[in-house]
């Protein structure tokens, strides 16, 4: 192989509603949506792109909402959970903000000398915020979520 594989360009996954859908993930996590285009084997679906300021790889994910599909499940080679970089010290924003919008979440725990604090969107994803290390992509300067606490990838 000749180049090597630095890491994950973009997860896709799939919503049951467009609107709640992008109200969660710009909103309330405060991503920015890089793009709206259409899911090119189903021109009827959008094909939403949340990421960071630049859109840059590794920030990204994506999603076609089918109006009315049933929730998925977990099983074989389906990723289990997606975690996103935040600032260290941005979990009490985090939790305030995840009661105020009502999401689904545990407690805070630590994983590998890192916060992680586990949720879930509106369709049963779960995510992940994990806190530590600096990360030094752009943040996206959304109206609620400050950069000192946005998401970074």
């Amino acid at each position: 192989m000749p180049g090597k594989i630095l890491g994950i360009h973009h997860i896709t996954a799939i919503a049951t509603g467009a609107k709640k859908n992008h109200e969660f993930y710009t909103r309330v996590l405060g991503l920015r949506l890089v793009k709206k285009t259409v899911n090119f084997d189903d021109p009827t679906t959008y094909h939403f792109y949340y990421g960071n300021e630049t859109g840059e790889p590794g920030t990204i994910l994506t999603f076609f909402p089918w109006e009315g599909i049933r929730r998925g499940r977990a099983g074989t080679g389906q990723v289990t959970a997606v975690s996103f970089s935040v600032p260290g010290g941005s979990m009490s924003f985090w939790l305030d903000r995840f009661k105020k919008y009502e999401v689904v979440y545990n407690n805070p725990s630590e994983r590998f000398g890192e916060n992680v604090l586990v949720f879930l969107d509106p369709d049963g994803l779960k995510l992940e915020l994990v806190s530590g290390a600096g990360d030094e992509r752009n943040a996206w300067d959304a109206d609620e979520v400050p950069p000192e606490y946005s998401i970074r990838g």
